[in-house]
């Protein structure tokens, strides 16, 4: 895998990865759906979910870079869709949500084709 393709898979996981988190607080749940009660089965869904695509994100940084300085890269592209999230979500929390599942689904296609090819 190229620099630039770990580069952008791992940007769009961590920033999906976060966004799924976010989901997972009730406030932040509420301010997207406008629902007041977030049900504890989908608080789940979200922190698993979010969770298991933060973790997926270190693949692409390992990959391209190794194991020691990849896992050093994989921090800063976590605080860097963090700060993504951060930053869209007070004032656009639907876009945030859309572009962050279409953001999931494309680097996971992404990852998917670059493990098969290799």
């Amino acid at each position: 895998m190229s620099v630039a393709l770990a580069v952008c898979v791992t940007l769009t996981l961590a920033f999906a990865g976060m966004t799924g988190l976010s989901l997972a607080m009730p406030r932040h749940h509420e301010q997207v759906t406008g629902q007041r009660a977030l049900p504890v089965g989908r608080r789940y869904l979200f922190r698993s979910l979010g969770w298991l695509l933060l973790i997926l994100a270190i693949v692409p940084c390992i990959q391209a870079w190794g194991a020691a300085v990849g896992t050093v890269v994989w921090f800063g592209f976590l605080t860097m869709g963090g700060l993504l999230i951060v930053l869209l979500l007070p004032y656009f929390p639907r876009l945030a949500v859309y572009a962050a599942m279409g953001a999931g689904t494309t680097s996971m296609l992404i990852l998917c084709i670059a493990f098969f090819q290799s």
